[in-house]
């Protein structure tokens, strides 16, 4: 057989495609219509094309569900658009206005799909509203003429429809009220109370985009004595409750471990023994930062963790990649870690990260490792840190989540 070299017009076969169709944007804007919607409607494409879903597409205003039908289109854009997966819909009716008659709506009765279009980055750039008319078959369900028992099979599963569909909004409404007391769960665990003393730094943390807002990945800052302050980023395996609670129990004893001790490469070894003793923790990664505010000193260590980069006021950056050790607990025997000092001018910014920020599916980490530096030194120079942390969210193309967990710390030093 030979293989089709022609280039496929996907223009010219959404038009063509049978089946209603519309393309939203995230804000719910239509940007394309076929045909075959168009026909179904009672509306032109230039009706519709730029003009916001339920402006372009009114509901009938002497339905009485009106409030109702309004809800249930938007409650399902909006799954589309925070799960990212596809989203169908019971029987739903949507009367259409009637033709060459301003003001009159026709009964119409739809069965629908919503589906979204992903980006490179797993946002959704486009929601794909795909309908079906199915109005002939809610008709039919009221026809007196067919026998009692057909009659009573359509109205029951007609009714289980409905009962699923309300079931289904029960749920969802469970679901966001678990993943706000998650959120709020974490938002605890991450608590650093020293962190309100530092102007100079910035924090950000995204969960991954499927989780439900709790995960392994952790920032901390702790006030030492004599003008000196330590960070750490860390990142126990896994999502979900299970890699929290390991994270919380990690990260407290890092902060001790900080306090106690001369500097980070002790700390990581203490918090090696540690997690040996707790179920989960091992084959974490961490990196443990000391900065010297008087001597212009960062002093460092690193549990198989990213680097972090230094970018300095002259537009260079640096890789603290001189003291790199396996994750927690890799060895079988205590080994003392490395540790490396490197001296930085007023004005540097040091960044500190999680792998969620640099990672991406089939690429070398290097490479997302050089568009991290490529980014600061393109577009973070003389940036204050809560700017240059949403720059790099927004130029990584990560500021909505990615499949992994983020945690991000800037610096100003």
């Amino acid at each position: 057989m030979r293989a089709a070299t022609a280039e496929v017009d996907y223009a010219a076969l959404f038009a063509a495609t049978p089946s209603p169709c519309l393309v939203l944007l995230p804000d719910l804007v239509i940007v394309a219509a076929n045909r075959a919607f168009c026909q179904a409607s009672g509306h032109t494409r230039d009706d519709l094309v730029g003009q916001p879903f339920f402006d372009a597409i009114p509901v009938n205003p002497a339905d009485p569900d009106t409030d109702q039908v309004r809800h249930l289109v938007a409650a399902s854009l909006e799954r589309v658009l925070s799960t990212r997966e596809p989203d169908t819909m019971a029987l739903l009716k949507y009367d259409v206005p009637a033709a060459g008659r301003p003001g009159v709506f026709e009964e119409r009765w739809w069965s629908t799909t919503n589906t979204p279009v992903l980006g490179p980055e797993g946002q959704v750039r486009w929601i794909l509203l795909r309908v079906e008319d199915v109005t002939a078959y809610a008709r039919e369900r009221h026809v007196r003429d067919k026998p009692d028992r057909t009659l009573q099979m359509e109205a029951e599963l007609y009714e289980r429809t409905r009962k699923v569909q309300r079931l289904n909004e029960e749920l969802r409404r469970a679901n966001a009220r678990q993943r706000r007391v998650a959120l709020k769960l974490q938002e605890a665990m991450l608590r650093s109370p020293d962190l309100a003393r530092h102007q100079d730094v910035a924090v950000r943390y995204l969960p991954a985009v499927d989780s439900l807002n709790v995960c392994g990945d952790w920032y901390d800052v702790v006030d030492l004595s004599d003008g000196r302050f330590s960070v750490a980023v860390g990142d126990v395996v896994g999502h979900g409750l299970e890699a929290a609670t390991v994270m919380g129990m990690l990260r407290s004893a890092l902060s001790a471990a900080s306090r106690a001790v001369a500097g980070p490469a002790q700390a990581l070894e203490l918090l090696g023994l540690y997690a040996r003793s707790i179920d989960g923790a091992l084959a974490t990664t961490v990196v443990s930062v000391l900065i010297d505010t008087r001597s212009q000193l960062i002093i460092y260590s690193s549990a198989g963790h990213p680097p972090p980069a230094l970018l300095h006021p002259d537009g260079h950056c640096t890789l603290l990649d001189q003291a790199t050790d396996p994750p927690l607990g890799a060895r079988p025997r205590h080994v003392p870690r490395p540790q490396v000092g490197i001296e930085y001018s007023r004005g540097s910014t040091l960044v500190l990260y999680t792998d969620g920020l640099i990672e991406r599916r089939d690429e070398d980490i290097d490479t997302g490792i050089h568009r991290l530096t490529d980014t600061l030194v393109e577009r973070c120079i003389g940036l204050d840190p809560e700017h240059v942390a949403d720059t790099l969210l927004t130029h990584l193309r990560v500021s909505k989540g990615s499949s992994d967990d983020i945690a991000l710390v800037v610096v100003h030093l």
